[in-house]
């Protein structure tokens, strides 16, 4: 069966995102001030014109993957409006324009804040910044929850453009006596059976580096220490909880004070890094692509 899509009437895209935002038809009908009668008929009509589900009626609600598309459309509709709005001098006065950007926490602890600090200061921005891991948060763009992230995705997300920002690069280390303890033999062996720091229990970056350093299958010990901020994950390698990589920014200062030694000085860790956003013509995220953009190519290999 075909479906033919002549447009996507904006009041149904608005009640779309209205309820994947506030959970509930209930909680939608009370932000756009009609009945759940009506936010029901809305979105049942949505879904007849293009043809999909685009909701999972789960409490809270959430969308589909074809609902995500919508979504998102509502999203860019939103800030095209907000930037339409300011041009024309309709926007409260002096009200700033908000930047919904992912990035990963590494990024975020060393090279992406500064960043920041570049972007010119007209228009006049708010940062709203989501931290997650690189190879998640393409992601909330996907679900239009963002508007522009940092990625390791070289794959551009629908709608969004990509751009290589560089390499960031980790470095194993582990604190002088708890190098002596543990990691007494050779490298590829030992490294496999320490206790090791890791990120969260997504974070496999101590596993791929045992596996390339190994040529085969067996990761990082299960012996695990989970600490989920960046400048923590530092501090608890500096402190001897175990081996990890580190990003080499924030080894630099922990290797000149001698409190961690370098366990493979050939060899280390590049995780590629990205720019993906939105395709809009949004001076806000133009500046503060450039800003981004310049920023990482001073602070990535």
């Amino acid at each position: 069966m075909k479906y033919e899509l002549t447009e996507l009437p904006l009041d149904q895209v608005r009640t779309l995102l209205a309820v994947v935002d506030e959970g509930t038809f209930d909680a939608a009908a009370a932000a756009l001030h009609v009945t759940p009668s009506a936010v029901s008929q809305r979105i049942k009509a949505l879904e007849q014109r293009t043809g999909r589900v685009l909701l999972m009626r789960t409490k809270p609600v959430r969308a589909t993957e074809s609902g995500e598309v919508v979504v998102r459309f509502a999203r860019q509709l939103a800030r095209l409006e907000r930037d339409a709005r300011a041009e024309l001098g309709m926007s409260g006065a002096g009200e700033p324009t908000r930047v919904s950007i992912a990035v990963n926490a590494d990024s975020l602890a060393t090279w992406f804040l500064p960043a920041l600090t570049r972007v010119r200061h007209e228009p006049r921005l708010c940062f709203e910044l989501r931290r997650e891991d690189e190879t998640r948060t393409a992601s909330l763009l996907r679900e239009g929850l963002v508007m522009a992230a940092v990625t390791s995705s070289p794959e551009p997300v629908t709608g969004c453009s990509v751009r290589a920002l560089g390499k960031m690069r980790y470095v194993p280390v582990a604190h002088p006596g708890f190098a002596r303890e543990h990691l007494d033999g050779p490298l590829r062996e030992v490294l496999a059976t320490a206790p090791t720091v890791a990120f969260d229990r997504s974070d496999d970056v101590q596993d791929v580096f045992v596996r390339r350093l190994r040529h085969d299958r067996i990761g990082a010990s299960s012996e695990r220490h989970h600490v989920p901020t960046s400048e923590g994950f530092a501090q608890s390698v500096a402190a001897g909880l175990g081996w990890g990589l580190v990003p080499e920014v924030q080894a630099e200062p922990l290797l000149e004070a001698g409190r961690v030694v370098l366990l493979a000085p050939d060899l280390a860790l590049d995780v590629p890094l990205y720019w993906q956003q939105w395709k809009l013509d949004a001076p806000a995220l133009a500046v503060v692509a450039q800003a981004v953009l310049a920023a990482a190519a001073q602070a990535l290999r």
